[in-house]
């Protein structure tokens, strides 16, 4: 008996030679059919000319596939009625820079499945109210575009009630998220909340809270248990007091999020070793940990051991280079 292979037919075959002719295999096909159904009832032509205006737009040939193949639901959407409105909306939003539109659909593809009416005059509404501009609402979507996804009611909302719950207004809420947008991307009880609550278990003020809530946002995004206290756990290892490291987290919050191997090991090894200091005498000063090696530390050092002058370390290094070579 003669055994016929299987041949796709109707629009599926139409969609599937469009698939092939762009170079994307039988097991990519199939997994871009699976993730959007409508696919199959789209015509050759209608792909093509979708395909077509997304490379018109600064989308480069060799990434298109990519991008299709994270959202192939793009090939699907009317061109006049949805893709076209939705870039162009992006447009006033992210300025007038010919990459800008490519890059944030190159980063985020499913920025175009989104409704402009739907999905981001609310959201324009929603940061308006937090005195966010659209130029900065423009800038937040180019650094993290996947913020288009997220539901104003169930994810924007409680960032917002959260940070409110520290004692911020909403302007200085938006500037927050103007300033780290990557902050949108966590979830307040997995993480935002028991990070703010270890943080104020290490000593903490609840204004400390809010001034590195505002100052260093990044800090409140990282895990509690598994990157903020290992780096307590080194630092009391290295002679640290629990008042001091208190005193070292308000006063320069990433000491919490620095590599421990690349940035805290060896600052506190030139402090004790080379400098001949005592340990809290970094916790009187933590922007100890702000300053480079070489640039501040060791350079500013070999000129105080050449003059054999002793100071403090604020007045080493709270100073600009000028006036510490005339110190």
């Amino acid at each position: 008996m003669q055994v016929v292979s299987a041949q796709p037919t109707g629009n599926n075959s139409s969609i599937r030679w469009f698939f092939k002719d762009k170079g994307f295999d039988d097991k990519s096909i199939n997994v871009m059919l699976k993730k959007c159904k409508r696919l199959e009832d789209v015509q050759r032509e209608k792909a093509d000319e979708n395909w077509t205006y997304l490379t018109s737009i600064g989308i480069q040939e060799r990434k298109l596939p990519n991008v299709v193949s994270r959202c192939p639901k793009i090939l699907s959407l009317g061109l006049n009625e949805k893709l076209i409105p939705m870039v162009q909306f992006l447009g006033t939003l992210l300025g007038t820079k010919p990459n800008d539109i490519a890059s944030a659909i190159t980063k985020f593809p499913q920025i175009l499945a989104h409704s402009v009416e739907e999905k981001l005059c609310p959201l324009l509404a929603f940061f308006e109210s937090l005195g966010v501009h659209e130029n900065q609402l423009g800038k937040m979507l180019m650094f993290n575009p996947r913020i288009i996804s997220y539901s104003i009611e169930s994810k924007l909302a409680q960032i917002v009630e959260f940070l409110s719950s520290l004692g911020l207004n909403n302007e200085v809420i938006g500037k927050v998220l103007v300033k780290n947008p990557s902050i949108m991307g966590y979830g307040v009880d997995n993480r935002l909340r028991p990070t703010s609550e270890f943080l104020l278990s290490l000593g903490l003020a609840e204004k400390d809270l809010q001034t590195l809530a505002i100052n260093y946002p990044e800090v409140l995004c990282r895990d509690a248990k598994k990157v903020l206290n290992s780096h307590v756990m080194y630092l009391k290892k290295c002679g640290f007091e629990d008042q001091h490291i208190a005193a070292l987290v308000t006063g320069y919050p990433p000491i919490l999020i620095k590599s421990i191997k690349n940035s805290l090991k060896p600052r506190i090894k030139f402090l004790v070793d080379v400098m001949g200091r005592r340990i809290e005498e970094a916790a009187n000063y933590p922007e100890f940990f702000r300053y480079g090696m070489k640039k501040r530390l060791e350079s500013r050092q070999k000129l105080l051991a050449q003059r054999s002058i002793r100071c403090s370390l604020n007045e080493m290094l709270d100073c600009n280079e000028k006036k510490f070579l005339l110190s």
